[in-house]
């Protein structure tokens, strides 16, 4: 009887110590002590990959300790060893700003048109490889300036190179607030599969390698003003153009010839050129924008994160209904390596908008982006709302 008391203690004993313990990590800049956001912070041990909020911080589960890898598109990359950090479960980690350079143009033999199609087949062809990409994916929507409807969700995207296709594997997702059932249609948020197929195959670039409308866009290189290593082409809209309203900055590596991110957005200015619609159920745009960033981590390269925000008036018989959706993707890990599941696992609808909620842990705080505190407080509005 002792003998089973003990053997039941020891084993309470290592499943307690060997149980995951929170952790949270703060990015600052070394000199100002502000915070750094769309921080990629790697958590060796595991490979997870997490990116830090406004407040610069991130939030993991981990047993023991492990080696911290983090990079930051103006900063210098830092590699911190888990014995350097202090023994509390709450790091700072600082960064050092890469060295500053004059914003000067970029004088070259080749026309900058020719230079981004080159960018993107080359970006294409290194993002093209089966591979699993594990996506913390969350949507916010807002109607009449209102928080309406909020959803996220920890999927995974399986590529199959020789197919060109993208299996879509749901594990855990939740949903909260209510809409007006007039329109649902319109509130269902971004095509998972098809948005993560534009992000690899650079479709968002279609429009300035077209022979006829990109003639309607100006090009200009420039040095990157906070990283000597990469470049920045601003492709912006001719005055006189009518159809040509998207301003492009375009981030990239000259010598691996690599898109390391980009933006996307109208002006206010060039919203004004867009002639408005007065039909039942169009839509005119208020605001649009885009921004994306590509992680190059020595051998892979992938999505790392992306913003797409999209604001219109639609247009009804009695009302105009103002409507934003706010969508975002954060990977946290990235593996060569297929996965096997049966064809009744795979999600096939368009976005997680009426998929039943399945919560197995608190995927949101530890799935690669650590909300705001505003952000939680928008979410737990509404999810007492229902």
């Amino acid at each position: 009887m002792r003998r089973s008391i003990l053997l039941f203690f020891v084993l309470f004993s290592v499943g307690v110590f060997s149980q995951n313990e929170e952790y949270s990590i703060f990015v600052r800049d070394i000199e100002t002590l502000l915070p750094i956001e769309n921080a990629a912070v790697v958590i060796m041990k595991t490979k997870q990959i997490l990116l830090s909020n406004e407040e610069g911080k991130v939030t993991f589960m981990l047993t023991g300790g492990s080696n911290v890898q983090v990079s930051q598109t103006d900063y210098e990359d830092a590699t911190v060893r888990w014995t350097s950090l202090n023994g509390d479960q709450k790091f700072v980690i600082y960064l050092k700003s890469k060295n500053n350079k004059l914003d000067e143009v970029v004088l070259s033999r080749e026309d900058p048109e020719k230079i981004l199609q080159k960018l993107v087949s080359n970006s294409t062809k290194k993002i093209s490889i089966s591979h699993r990409q594990k996506v913390y994916v969350r949507e916010f929507f807002m109607l009449n300036n209102q928080y309406s409807y909020y959803n996220d969700g920890l999927v995974n995207f399986q590529f199959d190179k020789n197919n060109n296709a993208t299996t879509l594997l749901v594990e855990q997702n939740r949903s909260y607030g209510l809409l007006e059932t007039d329109i649902s249609a319109d509130l269902r948020g971004y095509d998972l599969n098809n948005i993560m197929k534009n992000y690899s195959d650079f479709k968002y670039f279609d429009p300035l390698l077209d022979s006829k409308t990109k003639k309607g866009y100006d090009f200009v290189i420039r040095g990157h003003a906070k990283n000597k290593d990469y470049y920045v082409m601003y492709v912006t809209p001719l005055d006189k153009a009518k159809e040509a309203v998207d301003n492009f900055e375009i981030v990239y590596d000259p010598v691996k010839k690599l898109i390391m991110g980009f933006t996307i957005d109208i002006t206010p200015q060039n919203l004004d050129k867009i002639e408005e619609k007065t039909t039942v159920n169009s839509k005119n745009i208020t605001k649009s924008s885009v921004k994306v960033d590509y992680r190059f981590d020595g051998q892979d390269y992938y999505l790392l994160n992306s913003n797409e925000e999209i604001a219109y008036n639609l247009m009804l018989k009695e009302e105009v209904k103002k409507i934003q959706v706010r969508n975002s993707f954060v990977t946290t890990n990235f593996n060569r390596q297929n996965f096997t599941y049966s064809e009744s696992d795979v999600f096939k609808e368009k976005s997680l908008f009426n998929k039943k909620n399945k919560i197995l842990t608190n995927y949101w705080d530890i799935s690669g982006f650590t909300a705001t505190d505003e952000e939680k407080a928008i979410i737990n509005s509404l999810e007492f709302k229902l």
